[in-house]
C-alpha cells in the first residue's frame, strides 16, 4: 500500500479494541462483541471509549476516518453513530453516523442517511426555503433518493394536499397530489419507494378557518414519478392519517382522529389493524416512532401517556410527564429518548423506567412539535411563535430564530424537520414555508444506504468535506473557510456511539488519518 494511505491510527477490530499505530491508543469496549473479524455493535448500549491523544486533535487541518460497517435490512431501532468527539458544551469537534430518525411529528424524515459535521460553536442564520405550491402547513418532510420532498396542507375549495420536490433556492417541483383530500400528512420510505398518507385536516385544531375541501383521506399511497401515485389501501373509517413509520420492515399508519387506531401494511392493500391503548374507545397513538426494538407512540386522548409496542395488538403503559395532554414528537439523543409535548412547551426524558424527566421549557412556548439531533446538537421547533431552539444542556434551551411571522393569528408551528445536504430543514405553519440552517459545517448522503457491508469514509479536505461510500464520492458540503473550525477537545473519541445514539451494526478496519484522502486512495483502502 502506498505510504501515503498509512493510517495514522488504526484500529483493526478483529479481536480487540486497540490501535496498532505507534500511538498504541487504548479503547475501553463496553458491551462490544468481537467475532468473525469485526466489532458487532448492539444499539443499546455497546461501544468503544478511547481517551482523549494529542493524535485525535485535528485543530483546523485536514484529516480522514475511513472503516467497513454492516447495518441490517430489518431494523427495530435507530443506526445511530459511527465516530464522534464532540464536546456538546462548547459545541466543538466532528461527528460521523447515520441517521434513521422516526415521529418527526408524523414522518420519517430520514432513512438510513450518512452524516459528517464539524462545530466549533458556529451557527449560521435560517434561510427561507421558498413556499411548495399554495401550502398553509408543511406537515411532512422526507429526504429520499438525493432529494427532500414536503407534503402538504392546502386550505382552499379546489385544492388538495400535494407532494413536492425542492428544487434549489426558493423553488419547489409539483410531484402532484395523490388524492382529492387537502393534506399530505405523513411521509416515509419504505422498500426503496417514498410513500405518502392523504387526509383531511380539520384546520380549526390550529385555530384556522376550516378548509372549504371536505373530502375525507385515510388513504395511503406509493410515488411512481412523473406525478404519479398508486393508491396501496385505506385505513377504513378514518379521514385522516397522523404518522407513517417503518418497523422491523413493515409499514405502519396511525389515525389522527378518532376512532383509535395503528395499522400495519400487509401488501396487496391489505392493512392489518394493531389495537391500541385502552378501551371504550381508548386513547389515539397519534405520533410514532422506533427505538430499542419498539414503536413508540403518543397519545393525544385517553390517559395521554406514552405506550411501546412490540407485535401483536398490546400496547405497553410507559407513564408520562403530569403536565402535558399531547405529545408531538420522540428523538433519540446522547442515547436516551426525548419527547416534545403540549401545553407545557417543555421536553421530558424517558428515565428508563415509567418516568419522564423534564429537561426545561423552550422559552415561554406552549408546545415542541418536530425534534432533531442535527450535528451534535437537539433542536426542537415550538408553537406559538414557531421558533426553533438548541439544547444546550441542563435544561437550558438557546432560540436559533422566528420561523414563521404571521401577523394576526393565533397559532405559528414548526411542524416538521429533516436533514438534506447537510442541513436542518423546517417546516412551518400558517406561511406553509420552509426553512433551513447550517450549524457548523455538514455533509449528507441523501439517499438510503443499503444493507449489508459498505466501506465509508468522512474526508474534511481543507475548506470542504466529503463523504465516500465504498470507494465513490456521493456527498460534499459547500466550501467554506477552515479558520475558524478548531475541532480539538478534550473529550474522548467514541466508537459505536456518540451524540445521537448507539450504533447498530457491525464495524471493522477503522482508519484515522491526519490527511485528507484522495478519491483514488479512498478507492484503493475500500477494496483493500
Amino acid at each position: 500500500m502506498p505510504a501515503s494511505t498509512a493510517p495514522t491510527i488504526h484500529f483493526p477490530l478483529k479481536t480487540d479494541s486497540n490501535d496498532t499505530s505507534q500511538f498504541g491508543l487504548r479503547g475501553d469496549p463496553r458491551g462490544v462483541v468481537f467475532r468473525d473479524g469485526a466489532a458487532w455493535f448492539d444499539g443499546r448500549g455497546a461501544y468503544i471509549e478511547v481517551p482523549d491523544h494529542e493524535a485525535l486533535r485535528f485543530g483546523d487541518k485536514s484529516f480522514s476516518i475511513a472503516a467497513h460497517i454492516h447495518t441490517d435490512k430489518i431494523l427495530d431501532s435507530v443506526l445511530g453513530d459511527l465516530v464522534c468527539k464532540f464536546d456538546p458544551a462548547a459545541r466543538k469537534g466532528f461527528n460521523f453516523g447515520l441517521l434513521n430518525y422516526s415521529g418527526v411529528t408524523s414522518s420519517t424524515p430520514n432513512c438510513r442517511n450518512l452524516f459528517f459535521g464539524i462545530d466549533n460553536g458556529i451557527i449560521e442564520e435560517w434561510q427561507d426555503r421558498g413556499r411548495p405550491g399554495n401550502a398553509v402547513c408543511i406537515f411532512a418532510l422526507c429526504t429520499f433518493d438525493n432529494a427532500i420532498y414536503a407534503g402538504t396542507f392546502e386550505a382552499g375549495k379546489e385544492e388538495r394536499g400535494h407532494v413536492y420536490r425542492y428544487a434549489g433556492e426558493t423553488k419547489w417541483e409539483d410531484c402532484g397530489a395523490p388524492y382529492a383530500s387537502n393534506a399530505v400528512t405523513a411521509l416515509a420510505e419504505f422498500d426503496g419507494k417514498l410513500y405518502a398518507a392523504a387526509s383531511h385536516y380539520r384546520s380549526r385544531g390550529s385555530s384556522l378557518a376550516e378548509s372549504e375541501n371536505e373530502t375525507p383521506g385515510g388513504k395511503i399511497f406509493r410515488y411512481d414519478g412523473d406525478q404519479k401515485w398508486i393508491e396501496v389501501g385505506a385505513l377504513e373509517g378514518h379521514e385522516a392519517i397522523h404518522s407513517l413509520t417503518v418497523y422491523r420492515g413493515k409499514l405502519y399508519a396511525s389515525s389522527l382522529y378518532a376512532p383509535p387506531g395503528v395499522y400495519r401494511y400487509d401488501g396487496d392493500n391489505k392493512w392489518t389493524f394493531c389495537g391500541h391503548p385502552g378501551t371504550n374507545p381508548g386513547g389515539r397513538i397519534v405520533p410514532m416512532s422506533v427505538w430499542r426494538g419498539n414503536i413508540w407512540g403518543g397519545s393525544y386522548d385517553g390517559d395521554y401517556n406514552i405506550y411501546r409496542y412490540a407485535g401483536g395488538e398490546q400496547w405497553d403503559d410507559m407513564g408520562k410527564p403530569p403536565e402535558i395532554t399531547q405529545t408531538y414528537s420522540f428523538m433519540p439523543y446522547q442515547g436516551e429518548l426525548y419527547i416534545g409535548a403540549w401545553p407545557s412547551g417543555a421536553v421530558y426524558r424517558w428515565d428508563g423506567q415509567m418516568g419522564w424527566e423534564n429537561a426545561g421549557r423552550l422559552g415561554e412556548e406552549k408546545e415542541v412539535m418536530a425534534m432533531a439531533a442535527y450535528n451534535g446538537k437537539l433542536y426542537g421547533g415550538t408553537l406559538p411563535l414557531a421558533q426553533v431552539y438548541r439544547y444546550d444542556g441542563d435544561g437550558a434551551w438557546f432560540n436559533t430564530g422566528q420561523l414563521d411571522k404571521t401577523p394576526d393569528v393565533v397559532y405559528r408551528r414548526a411542524w416538521s424537520m429533516a436533514i438534506f445536504r447537510g442541513q436542518l430543514f423546517c417546516g412551518t405553519l400558517p406561511s406553509g414555508h420552509v426553512f433551513s440552517l447550517d450549524a457548523g459545517k455538514c455533509a449528507s448522503v441523501d439517499r438510503s444506504l443499503s444493507p449489508g457491508w459498505h466501506h465509508v469514509a468522512a474526508v474534511k479536505d481543507g475548506g470542504q468535506l466529503n463523504l465516500f461510500v465504498d470507494g465513490q464520492l456521493v456527498g460534499q458540503s459547500d466550501e467554506f473557510d477552515q479558520a475558524p473550525y478548531n475541532l480539538s477537545n478534550d473529550k474522548p473519541m467514541t466508537i459505536g456511539f456518540g451524540m445521537h445514539d448507539y450504533f447498530s451494526g457491525a464495524m471493522k478496519d477503522l482508519r484515522i488519518y491526519n490527511t485528507a484522502l484522495s478519491l483514488q486512495e479512498v478507492a484503493a483502502i475500500a477494496k483493500g
